[in-house]
Formats: structure tokens, sequence, C-alpha cells
């Protein structure tokens, strides 16, 4: 079911021009080969965990750089790359601290779209 739900909220991204036009780079893949599924999927929870899962984020919506990690690209293009965003795409209280479901979610929604831009 949890499957299915990403697949078509990733549809429903990829109708977002905005969301649509981030990419993985060369560079990004050749990182996400070199480290491994599992070891970016630990990333994306350790980055989850400490810039979007605390009730209180200081810099919310400044929190994820555009670039520099393959987790970065894909939280801009999957909308979970600050608390407004999460609320708008994928309604999730800004105002609470995430659950461990909602960070299980975000996390693979977040792999799956580097697993299909890969």
């Amino acid at each position: 079911m949890i499957e299915k739900h990403i697949l078509n909220k990733l549809h429903d991204l990829s109708n977002s021009k905005f969301r649509s036009s981030f990419k993985l780079k060369d560079s990004d893949k050749k990182y996400v080969n070199e480290k491994g599924l599992d070891k970016i999927k630990e990333h994306a929870y350790d980055f989850i965990g400490k810039r979007l899962a605390p009730k209180y984020i200081p810099n919310d919506g400044k929190q994820t750089p555009m670039k520099g990690h393959p987790v970065f690209i894909a939280q801009h293009a999957t909308a979970t790359c600050c608390r407004k965003c999460l609320r708008k795409w994928h309604k999730i209280d800004e105002n609470k601290e995430l659950t461990d479901l909602e960070i299980d979610y975000v996390v693979e929604l977040i792999m799956q779209w580097i697993r299909i831009n890969m």
C-alpha cells in the first residue's frame, strides 16, 4: 500500500515544473554507485532526522542545500526539503516532530526517486 502511495506521489510531483526540474548529475550517480543504496539510505535517515524531523527548525525553508549530495537533490524533487513543502505536498503537519512512520515514508520516497533517476 505505501509503495503504491509513493509511486502515485512521485507521479504527482512529476507534473510540477519545479519539482520535475531536479535531476541527478553524473557526479551524483557516481557517488550513489560508489557508496551503494544502503549507505545513501543511511545518509537520508541522518539528514531527515537532523534537518526535517524536529518540531522546531530554526532555518526551515533553507535547511536543505540545492546541491552537494544526491539526497538533497531528491529532497527538492520530492518536496521533502522543508516542513512547508511536507505540509503542502504530503499533508504532514509542520508544527510537530515527525513520527517514525513519517520519517520512514520520507526516506522511502527519497530512495524511490533516487532509484528511478539512476
